[in-house]
C-alpha cells in the first residue's frame, strides 16, 4: 500500500483528515502510567509513549486506554509496527524525553501519532524482524553504553546505558511521591561490576513497567539498565556519592530476557561479555550480598557535618 513518513505527515497534517499508513521502528518505551480518579469513570484510564522513527526522522507515539493492556507488552524497543488509521495531535508540552542513541536524528517534536480504540480505531500490525527488508529504510536501535571507568568523568544528568554483573540486590523499599500521598514509589538498590574498575556501578532501580524482571533481580545475573541518569551529589565529594537513577523510559533485563535484543550487537556489551568469561565464579559468588537495608548516600560521620 502507499506508505507515508514522519516528516512528510508534520509538513502536511492540518491539510488532511485521511493519512497514509506508517512504518515505523521502536527506539524507546515509557513506563506505563494510570491517570485514573475516582470522579472520573473510565474503563482502562492507560497511557504509554513510544519514540518511533523511520529513515525520515524520530516522533512521539501515545498509547491509549484499552489499547494498553492489549499491546504494551508487545511493543519492544527494537519492534517494526505497520500503523493505519491513527489519529494526530499537537505534542503535550510537559512529557519527559529520552536521549536519543543517534544524536544526528531529526526529531519531529510538534505532532505526535495517537492510537486509540475509536475515533478511528487504529490498525496496528507487528512485522517480524525476519521480513523487515533494508530497502524500507528503518534506523537501527542505537545506545549509549558506559564502562564503570568512565562514569566518573560525566556530568549530572548526562543519560547512558550500562550493562553489568550484579554483586548486591536490596530490598524492595518505598518512597511518597508526594508528602502526604496515598502513592508511592517502589524502588531497590543494586551494584553492579564490569571489569573496569574497583568501584561497582550503583543503581537506583524504580519499578518500571516490568515486574517479573524488577522482583527478580538477584547477585550473579547479567543487568541491562538503559536509559539511567547519572546523580553526583556536588556538594560533597562528587565521585564518593555518584550513583545512577531510572528515568521515565528506562528499561530492566536479566539473564533470560537479553535474547533478541537489540544491545546484544553493541561493542561494549560484547566486551563486557568477553570479561565475564575470563572471571571465576565461585569467587564471585562470595562477594555477593543480597537485601537488608542500604542507606544512600551515606549521611555524614558526625552531626556536626550534617
Amino acid at each position: 500500500s502507499k506508505l507515508t513518513s514522519l516528516g512528510h505527515l508534520e509538513m502536511t497534517w492540518r491539510s488532511r483528515v485521511r493519512f497514509h499508513p506508517l512504518l515505523v521502528r521502536i527506539l524507546h518505551k515509557s513506563r506505563l502510567r494510570y491517570y485514573g480518579k475516582p470522579e472520573k469513570k473510565m474503563d482502562m484510564p492507560y497511557q504509554a509513549y513510544f519514540e518511533i522513527a523511520d529513515g525520515s526522522g524520530m516522533m512521539s507515539m501515545v498509547l491509549w486506554n484499552s489499547l494498553c493492556p492489549e499491546w504494551y507488552h508487545s511493543m519492544k524497543v527494537g519492534t517494526v509496527l505497520l500503523l493505519d488509521k491513527y489519529g494526530i495531535k499537537t505534542s503535550y508540552p510537559f512529557k519527559t524525553h529520552p536521549t536519543p542513541g543517534d544524536s544526528q536524528m531529526k526529531r519531529f517534536a510538534t505532532i505526535e501519532i495517537s492510537l486509540n480504540v475509536r475515533d478511528p480505531p487504529t490498525e496496528i500490525s507487528i512485522i517480524p524482524e525476519e521480513m523487515v527488508k533494508p530497502e524500507w529504510g528503518l534506523p537501527e536501535v542505537k545506545y549509549r553504553f558506559i564502562t564503570r571507568s568512565e562514569l566518573d568523568d560525566l556530568p549530572n544528568n548526562h543519560c547512558c546505558d550500562v550493562i553489568g554483573l550484579v554483586t548486591f540486590v536490596g530490598r524492595a523499599e518505598r518512597a511518597r511521591k508526594k508528602e502526604q500521598s496515598e502513592d508511592f514509589w517502589l524502588y531497590r538498590w543494586a551494584h553492579a561490576i564490569d571489569g573496569t574498575s574497583d568501584q561497582p556501578f550503583i543503581l537506583e532501580l524504580f519499578a518500571t513497567s516490568q515486574p517479573e524482571v524488577f522482583e527478580r533481580i538477584h547477585p550473579m545475573t547479567y543487568l541491562v539498565c538503559t536509559q539511567m541518569r547519572v546523580i553526583r551529589d556536588l556538594t560533597e565529594n562528587p565521585s564518593r556519592t555518584v550513583y545512577l537513577t531510572t528515568s521515565n523510559e528506562s528499561q530492566i533485563f536479566i539473564t533470560g530476557w537479553h535474547k533478541g535484543q537489540p544491545y546484544t550487537k553493541d561493542a561494549k556489551v560484547k566486551n563486557f561479555i568477553q570479561w565475564t568469561k575470563s572471571q571465576n565464579e565461585a569467587d564471585q559468588i562470595k562477594k555477593t550480598v543480597i537485601g537488608g537495608y542500604y542507606p544512600f548516600p551515606r549521611p555524614p560521620e558526625s552531626f556536626l557535618k550534617y
